[in-house]
């Protein structure tokens, strides 16, 4: 608790005036759903992610000509991700001026659940279908058993590959099984085209964490131990490091992430060959790289060793209910007929291009009519996902998992990956001892 009110005590001096939750300033938009319903109840939404509102806007339609008795207005409001978790600390620190509803992201959810939370548990809604869903991902939002988050997706993470690039390389992408066998597949990629193999991003974590969940690793074990520097998480890092400065067939994603606007004009003028990103990345290559429709190929991870993990559970986004809310049980009743029910899953898909974590409705016929997504990719992607589907490793998150990420970003991939200056020895067991310090703070 301490910890966390040092956290506030510095958020209170970087957002000055927008204390209590006050975000007027930091809007990007506010779309306002079923306002033209008569006598309905006001919620409101936050999120930092507009394309999640889509699937708020079905559900309010739904539930408006299901629940004539009782329908809602949803207003929903978009923030920059780093100010919609700031002022949600702040509102929940002052007590006033959070939302009914609000998206929490994966990296900054134990943030939310230091002390006593201030979020409404879900467990009447989520314990009667947990069976029906991938249950880690509700797990990591959850605390002493209560579930405080519905998740937005499975993310399982693949390998989307250009098969342009590939064929011009010579490389059968289905040919590639093990880690091995994508280095070779590289080097033909380098040795014969304009492009890289892959980019590597050095502003977040998911492609290292991917690449040691496979293996059964984490950043953090079971216990809450900090084992960033353990023998797997090293060897991988070194993997990376090869890649980019000794096979020279990776390097670092322009713009330092595979979100920038730098990243997507070199994806799409054919830069690299692949990229390692969760499912929901999908929705990235139709808003942002259009001119590769029809070109990328989405295939299992390749495996470190034979009869290995082909993919891991990355990102992800916990939607909550705040204990601020003056509708409460409406509140939660919504969300999960949002984010709990089989025509939400759905939605989850088809709107998004998101793997639901409900596993139900993987080889519903629903998941598998035509749509944007199997147009741009190809139609047998949830073939691919049940195939993988058991080799998704759950990961461990506790609140030193901001401090695992923020070494991660500042110095390990910056000095190991970027410039060299570390080993990934070094670099892991100095983040160990940073991160400790800051946990016993």
């Amino acid at each position: 608790m301490k910890k966390w009110l040092g956290s506030l005590v510095a958020l209170s001096a970087l957002l000055g005036a927008c204390g209590g939750g006050d975000t007027s300033g930091d809007l990007e938009e506010s779309i306002t759903i079923g306002d033209n319903v008569e006598d309905s109840t006001e919620l409101t939404f936050w999120t930092f992610a507009e394309v999640h509102v889509r699937i708020f806007e079905n559900a309010v339609e739904r539930w408006n000509e299901e629940n004539a008795d009782r329908p809602i207005t949803l207003t929903a409001e978009v923030y920059p991700y780093d100010q919609m978790h700031n002022n949600l600390l702040m509102s929940i620190q002052s007590g006033s001026g959070a939302p009914d509803i609000v998206d929490i992201e994966l990296n900054r959810f134990p943030d939310y659940l230091q002390g006593e939370p201030q979020l409404e548990p879900m467990n009447e809604y989520v314990e009667p279908v947990i069976d029906e869903f991938v249950e880690s991902r509700l797990e990591i939002y959850s605390k002493d058993g209560d579930y405080y988050g519905l998740p937005t997706h499975v993310g399982a993470t693949v390998m989307y590959y250009n098969e342009d690039i590939m064929d011009e390389a010579n490389v059968d992408i289905n040919a590639i099984v093990t880690w091995d066998d994508y280095v070779e597949a590289g080097e033909q990629v380098v040795n014969n085209t304009d492009a890289l193999m892959t980019t590597f991003e050095t502003d977040d974590i998911f492609v290292l964490w991917s690449m040691i969940s496979q293996q059964g690793s984490d950043f953090i074990d079971e216990k809450g131990d900090i084992i960033i520097d353990n023998d797997i998480n090293v060897e991988t890092l070194d993997f990376m490091a090869e890649l980019v400065h000794d096979k020279e067939i990776a390097d670092i994603a322009p713009g330092g992430l595979h979100h920038a606007e730098e990243y997507y004009g070199f994806m799409n003028e054919h830069g690299a060959a692949s990229v390692m990103m969760p499912m929901w990345y999908m929705s990235r290559f139709l808003d942002y790289m259009p001119d590769l429709e029809g070109q990328i190929q989405i295939r299992p991870l390749p495996v470190w060793e034979e009869g290995g993990d082909r993919s891991a559970g990355m990102g992800g986004t916990g939607t909550v209910v705040t204990n601020q809310s003056e509708e409460v049980e409406l509140a939660k009743e919504f969300l999960a007929y949002t984010k709990l029910s089989e025509e939400g899953n759905i939605d989850l898909w088809k709107e998004l291009g998101f793997d639901p974590p409900m596993w139900d409705v993987w080889e519903s016929e629903a998941m598998s009519e035509d749509n944007e997504y199997f147009q741009f990719f190809h139609d047998d992607i949830f073939e691919i996902l049940v195939e993988i589907r058991d080799e998704v490793n759950p990961v461990n998150i506790t609140a030193d998992t901001p401090s695992v990420s923020d070494e991660l970003t500042t110095n390990i991939f910056n000095n190991v990956l970027r410039q060299n200056s570390q080993t990934a020895r070094e670099a892991l067991e100095q983040a160990k001892v940073e991160i400790e310090n800051r946990s016993s703070d």
